[in-house]
């Protein structure tokens, strides 16, 4: 029988990475996400099967790090929040031109600027939208609870791998906070050298009798080289929004108003759904497991049987662009939020979505 332990989201991604055959972890702390690497310094993987541990003396050596431990085609990871993250932007993007697996963790807080310690999901459009400079995109990922978190650090190096990109679990300070009894796996081992010839035969590893030195960069001086590049990228896109897309679902086989919501906000939206059922208003709930790529085709699908959406979100309004894009002025589409840390109730939900809908 798995082992169940209550621990907190944060607490739940460093045992995700211990348990899935990491085999880096660089970080800095940063609240609300610093038990991450304070589970991993108490847990001394390092003893245990050599999975390397480092706090960096800021967020930008971090990514590098990271950067440095993909191209010898490691399974490597960091964790930081929203003004973290922001600094790590330069990294990402190199790590994406040089098309290097990696996942990074953002358990979001308030902003812009040093803005609040309080939670928010105010980084959906740095995060799912690139974040650094030039044209790429990373997968995006969104738990909504402490067993997601453990569960998207193995799924998320699973995608890194396939796709050579950097994986993005996007969080936020409630789900990092929160606690909940998660369900352990096995540990995997680390991968042997054979291991990593197979799965990163691209990996700067030296020269061997099979093949010459690999080498690794992200710049093209030559102008077509780089649109061919591009191109190559974009093409990679499209096979990951072909095949990788997730969402769930809550009461929407006769739904006749839809809520879209990920993270936190999604668990508040099933109480709200909930809630508008008692009353007689067919209400239900898609959450976008997957941020990028987005849940498009089945929100085509659900504009033709629903009167509205309305996407709630802790921001001013940012995943709702992507929702409009979607159904492409097929029904209304609302939007309710909050900022700077206050988290949303049903009621007042329950209130946004009455006026918008012009329901008493």
């Amino acid at each position: 029988m798995a082992e169940k332990i209550l621990m907190k989201g944060n607490e739940a991604i460093a045992y995700g990475a211990m348990d899935c055959g990491c085999d880096g972890y660089f970080g800095y702390p940063i609240t609300p996400q610093s038990e991450v690497m304070e589970t991993l310094m108490k847990e001394k993987p390092w003893e245990k099967n050599g999975m390397v541990v480092l706090q960096a003396e800021s967020e930008t050596s971090s990514i590098n790090m990271v950067y440095g431990g993909a191209c010898c085609g490691k399974k490597v990871m960091t964790s930081s929040s929203s003004p973290g993250i922001s600094l790590m932007c330069e990294g990402l993007s190199y790590l994406a031109g040089a098309e290097l697996p990696c996942v990074v963790v953002n358990c979001q807080r308030g902003g812009p600027g040093l803005g609040t310690i309080q939670p928010s999901q105010s980084d959906y459009n740095q995060c799912v939208k690139g974040g650094g400079h030039g044209d790429y995109n990373a997968i995006v990922l969104a738990p909504a609870s402490a067993q997601d978190m453990y569960d998207f650090v193995d799924w998320g190096f699973d995608l890194a791998f396939k796709y050579r990109t950097p994986v993005i679990i996007l969080a936020d300070g409630i789900i990092g906070q929160m606690m909940e009894k998660v369900e352990l796996r096995p540990e995997k081992p680390r991968m042997t050298d054979e291991e990593l010839k197979a799965i990163a035969p691209w990996a700067t590893t030296g020269k061997s009798a099979d093949r010459p030195y690999n080498f690794i960069t992200s710049l093209a001086l030559e102008s077509d080289v780089q649109e061919r590049f591009n191109q190559k990228l974009a093409a990679k896109y499209e096979v990951i929004k072909e095949n990788e897309v997730r969402y769930e679902e809550y009461q929407t086989e006769d739904a006749e108003y839809l809520f879209v919501a990920f993270g936190c906000s999604a668990r508040i939206g099933e109480a709200v759904v909930d809630q508008l059922r008692e009353e007689g208003i067919k209400a239900g709930l898609l959450r976008p497991v997957t941020l990028f790529p987005f849940p498009t085709k089945r929100l085509q699908e659900l504009s033709g049987q629903v009167k509205s959406m309305m996407s709630i979100e802790l921001n001013l309004g940012q995943m709702v662009d992507d929702v409009r894009l979607a159904v492409n002025g097929t029904v209304p589409v609302g939007f309710y939020g909050r900022q700077g840390g206050i988290i949303y109730t049903p009621d007042e939900i329950v209130e946004a979505f009455k006026k918008f809908n012009n329901l008493k």
